[in-house]
């Protein structure tokens, strides 16, 4: 008998956990606060509801459908001359999640020593802290061996007993700790104005070609899709599940952590330039990498006797949504190996996180050359490229027993949002592949 989920809740913070990950966390703010503030906000509202809630609703859609991972979903959903295009769409589905997870575990590594190496400095533990938050080659091997190893002790127990489970309790600490930093943040000198930034609108940026462009692409990838996650989740669901209701139950949560990210990260980013901290390069305020590992914890060290404590908390926020992605992303290699090479469980399970070790290894010993260019062609190549033939798929390509077309027949609301899927949705995500990936 196939896995599932157990419960809607359950559901629904498994997949809003693959969901908010590090880009919610450190990329967010950043689109925010570089694209008019609150102006940005509004647009980013607009394109969740208009393309990203119908594409993850067309990724959840083939993998209830189909219940199946992504190379049987996509192939048999694929009808006649599609169908080798679908399988080949599958099984990049299953690589591309497998180098994602390579690089992913790398930086989620890198987010638990920085946890672990404050907490060492606010004890006392100089020379403890001093390898921790100094980078080496056999830091990152054990620490990313250690994430690799935590990663697949979830998905080893399976659905219900393993990643709802674990769902149920890494979310809600996670928002307890977004929301306890934030409160801590607020109390800062400075942080006011980051917040007035953050929260009021510049409508003279609204007709901003830019943020429209920056919104859809950051919706897109904030809610996890396009690498096969989602659709397996799908996959996971019960009978008769409300998909559209689902959906937007885990856009919501997404992107209310998403927005409490950003109460948290400006702020921080303002107080640290009332602290004399540089946030900027030119006229915009520096975003990922080097805001989350540069710029935070030099405003870490600013804030004296109290700074490593909220450096922890901070990391381990971060490490907390780098999991609940890792655990999500892990079950495509996995379910593949269960479903076409009939593995069991713990062997599909430790093949699968043997393998993205492997990737993770290498980029650690040529991080230069490599680094780079797998998370370039992972995020900006795969993932709207995928999302496009998702959309293709469920508006085109699925002829026979589709089901979005079979309920949309008594429904003119369901039919509108057929019409959508096949017309709007893929000319929205073609402009988004092209200023991602090609401009």
């Amino acid at each position: 008998m196939r896995d599932s989920f157990h419960s809607r809740i359950g559901f629904i913070l498994a997949a809003a956990g693959s969901a908010v990950g590090l880009g919610n966390i450190w990329g967010f703010p950043t689109q925010v606060a570089n694209h008019g503030g609150g102006a940005f906000l509004l647009v980013y509202l607009c394109v969740i509801f208009i393309l990203a809630i119908p594409a993850l609703y067309s990724e959840l859609l083939i993998g209830h459908s189909a219940q199946a991972n992504p190379v049987k979903s996509l192939t048999q959903l694929s009808g006649g001359k599609a169908r080798p295009v679908g399988k080949l769409m599958g099984y990049l589905n299953v690589l591309g999640s497998c180098l994602m997870l390579s690089f992913y575990h790398v930086v989620a590594g890198w987010m638990v020593v920085h946890a672990l190496g404050f907490l060492a400095k606010g004890v006392g533990l100089a020379s403890v802290s001093a390898f921790l938050l100094n980078s080496s080659m056999p830091r990152d091997l054990i620490f990313t061996g250690l994430f690799l190893t935590a990663t697949a002790l979830v998905v080893f127990q399976g659905v219900e007993k393993g990643i709802e489970r674990w769902s149920k309790r890494l979310m809600p600490t996670l928002v307890i700790l977004l929301v306890g930093l934030i409160i801590y943040m607020m109390t800062l000198p400075g942080a006011s104005v980051g917040l007035e930034r953050y929260l009021v609108p510049d409508f003279t940026q609204i007709t901003n070609t830019s943020i429209l462009v920056a919104a859809m692409g950051q919706a897109f990838f904030s809610l996890s899709i396009g690498l096969g996650g989602m659709m397996i989740y799908g996959s996971y669901l019960k009978p008769g599940a409300n998909l559209g209701r689902l959906s937007l139950s885990v856009a919501a949560l997404d992107t209310f952590i998403a927005f409490l990210a950003g109460l948290l990260i400006i702020p921080a980013l303002y107080a640290g330039i009332h602290l004399g901290v540089s946030v900027g390069e030119g006229t915009e305020l520096v975003g990922e990498g080097q805001l989350i590992f540069a710029v935070l914890p030099e405003l870490f060290n600013s804030m004296g006797v109290a700074g490593p404590f909220v450096a922890f908390a901070f990391f381990s926020l971060l490490s907390i949504a780098a999991l609940t992605s890792t655990i999500a992303q892990a079950e495509v290699p996995v379910s593949y190996c269960i479903e076409e090479r009939k593995l069991s469980r713990p062997v599909a399970t430790a093949a699968s996180l043997v393998l993205i070790g492997v990737f993770s290894l290498l980029l650690i010993l040529f991080f230069e050359p490599l680094f780079g260019w797998v998370v370039t062609a992972v995020t900006q190549f795969q993932l709207p490229l995928s999302g496009l033939f998702y959309l293709l798929v469920v508006g085109w390509l699925w002829r026979r027993s589709n089901h979005l077309k079979a309920i949309a027949a008594g429904s003119f609301g369901l039919t509108l949002l057929r019409w959508h899927i096949r017309y709007l949705c893929p000319v929205l995500m073609s402009i988004v592949f092209y200023h991602v990936a090609l401009s």
